[in-house]
């Protein structure tokens, strides 16, 4: 570690299209616990509703402030980033800033790994809005931000994309002119960051599936999954945009296109109107008329809620069993994200579609235990696991890394 860096801080920002969460990290000489140590953690959500809330807890878990608006304010993402630039400064007035990171959803084909915005990166990163409508514009303007009102203090962007730059493209192609390809209309995956963390966990609590063929499941609102081969992304359910893949919150996952060709024809949808109907009306809220949330859905008897959560779990299963397939056999699944990591009845049921897999799942660790933990039976031929991601540590470490000069 360089001395230089020492009692510095890395922020990392992740700005989506309803929220902003900021992550504050403190640079320490640590052999045995890392050079950065989380301090606080402070997010705006719902923004764009009538009823925007911000909350900021230390690493410890306990509060460090809180803030509603009133019913019906307007709060938007330059409002709520201001409030978070406000809260943090008061917070840690003296503290020097090494450098901020930034999730940006879409880095293409040109950027497979971090790299430090300059006018001519934001430029380049604005042309790859239409890949990512809903999440680039928004990942951008802190960037834009923080180059204005901290002109000395790098921006540093992180790429959800960038881990599966390694795939080959095979994998990558979609069945088009080949010229689209080119033009780059391919399959770019997406979830990286989250992938990443996981794969730099597996070494530590799973050498075997560290070094095998493990496929991970990153299930929240939004949801998809890895195919992991010694670490490294080699297949991922997402394609040319993050609504492909799995069913999710409101989104639709993988739809035969000839579906979008039939609701123009015969329902008279234009582009943005196909654009709402996929990314915000479908999923688990299209298909159960209830909630986008797994856990109302779940507490629900409406014949339609049940019926959400069977697709759901009939989807995962069959992404499993094709991704083992690209591998040619499995060693492992972990789970991870909300879903992933809090619904012990959604994990078993798509554990008990794997056994042809030789996954064995064990009830009790599987319903409670530590937050990493393996929920397969010991004699299970493939082994099961729950691993928490860290997306905002996985940006810190980036940042770091990449000013440090060791990326």
């Amino acid at each position: 570690m360089d001395p230089r860096l020492e009692g510095e801080f890395i922020a990392v920002v992740n700005a989506g299209s309803s929220s902003i969460k900021l992550s504050m990290f403190s640079l320490h000489d640590d052999r045995v616990l890392g050079p950065l140590r989380l301090e606080l953690r402070a997010q705006v959500e719902g923004l764009g509703t009538s009823a925007p809330h911000f909350e900021a807890t230390h690493a410890d878990g306990s509060r460090a402030g809180a803030r509603d608006w009133l019913v019906g304010a307007s709060l938007d993402h330059d409002g709520a980033l201001d409030h978070l630039i406000e809260f943090v400064t008061h917070e840690f007035p003296d503290i020097a800033m090494l450098g901020i990171g930034h999730r940006v959803v879409h880095g293409g084909t040109g950027f497979d790994r971090p790299v430090v915005v300059t006018p001519a990166v934001l430029k380049e990163l604005e042309t790859l809005v239409p890949l990512a409508p809903l999440h680039q514009p928004h990942n951008l303007a802190p960037i834009r931000r923080g180059i204005d009102i901290l002109p000395g203090v790098p921006q540093v962007a992180c790429f959800d994309t960038a881990f599966h730059r390694g795939q080959s493209d095979v994998a990558d192609a979609f069945a088009l002119p080949y010229e689209l390809f080119e033009a780059g209309v391919r399959r770019y995956g997406f979830h990286g960051l989250s992938y990443e963390y996981i794969a730099s966990r597996l070494p530590v609590l799973s050498p075997r599936l560290a070094d095998g063929r493990t496929v991970v499941l990153h299930l929240g609102n939004g949801a998809s999954a890895c195919a992991l081969h010694r670490g490294r992304s080699i297949a991922s359910s997402m394609g040319f945009t993050a609504v492909d893949g799995l069913p999710m919150g409101t989104r639709c996952g993988a739809v035969d296109p000839g579906v979008m060709l039939y609701l123009m024809d015969e329902r008279k949808l234009d582009a943005r109107a196909l654009e709402t109907l996929i990314y915000k009306q479908s999923g688990l809220l299209g298909l159960s008329g209830v909630s986008s949330d797994m856990r109302q859905l779940l507490a629900s008897d409406a014949p339609r809620a049940r019926f959400a959560i069977d697709v759901f779990v009939h989807r995962v299963a069959r992404e499993i069993g094709a991704l083992a397939a690209e591998m040619g056999g499995l060693d492992g699944l972990v789970f991870t994200a909300g879903i992933g990591e809090h619904a012990a009845e959604i994990r078993r049921r798509v554990l008990s579609r794997c056994l042809w897999l030789g996954v064995s799942v064990q009830d009790g660790a599987n319903r409670d235990g530590p937050s990493e933990r393996r929920i397969s039976t010991v004699d299970s031929r493939s082994e099961a696991w729950v691993i928490p991601t860290d997306e905002e540590l996985m940006m810190a470490r980036h940042t770091f890394r990449l000013l440090a000069g060791e990326e």
